[in-house]
C-alpha cells in the first residue's frame, strides 16, 4: 500500500496515562486555527499578503503548514510553546514525564526536519512562537516575504506604502 510505505517513520510510543478531566482537556486542544494563528492570518491580511493557510508545500512531504506564500517560497508554522519545547516556556511535565519527553522531543526533531527539506527544496521556513505578539511576528513574516518575492524579480518595484 503506497499510503503505508510513505508514512514516516515514529517513535516507539510511550504508554500515556491520564485521567478522564485530562483526557478530556487535551482533546480540546486545537491543532489549528488557534488563537495566535488566527491574529497572525488576520494581520498579515491587513498588510496586504495573500497566502494559503494549512497546506504542505512540498508533494509527498507529509508536513503541512500553517500559512505558506507560494510564491515566495515561505512556510510558516505556528508553534505551540509546550508541544515543540519553547526555550523560554517549555515546561516538563512530572505525570507521565517519558511520554511527554519523547513527544516533544520528537516534535523538535521533526521540525528541525521539516526546515531542512524545506530548505532543500529552495523554500524558508519561518516559525512563529505561541507567546510572540503577533503583530510583530506578522511584520517581521511580512519583511521576509516581500524581500523574498522582490528578490525572484529583480527590477520590480513595489507600490506606494512598500506594498507590491
Amino acid at each position: 500500500m503506497r499510503a503505508e510505505r510513505d508514512r514516516e517513520p515514529t517513535a516507539p510510543a510511550a504508554k500515556l496515562q491520564a485521567t478522564d478531566a485530562v483526557r478530556a482537556r487535551m482533546s480540546r486542544q486545537r491543532a489549528r486555527d488557534t488563537a495566535i494563528e488566527l491574529v497572525l492570518r488576520r494581520e498579515l491580511h491587513r498588510m496586504g499578503l495573500r497566502f494559503r493557510v494549512h497546506r504542505r508545500p512540498l508533494a509527498g512531504v507529509r508536513r503541512e503548514a500553517d500559512v505558506i506564500f507560494t510564491r515566495a517560497r515561505v512556510a510558516i508554522f505556528v508553534d505551540g510553546c509546550f508541544w515543540h519545547g519553547c526555550p523560554e516556556h517549555a515546561t516538563w511535565p512530572k505525570n507521565n514525564e517519558e511520554f511527554w519527553r519523547t513527544k516533544i522531543e520528537g516534535n523538535r526533531t521533526r521540525d528541525a526536519d521539516t526546515d531542512a527539506k524545506l530548505a532543500a527544496a529552495g523554500w524558508l521556513s519561518m516559525r512563529v512562537w505561541e507567546h510572540e505578539a503577533a503583530v510583530e511576528a506578522a511584520a517581521r513574516v511580512a519583511a521576509t516575504v516581500r524581500s523574498r518575492r522582490d528578490h525572484d524579480r529583480p527590477g520590480v518595484r513595489t507600490a506606494v506604502g512598500g506594498l507590491a
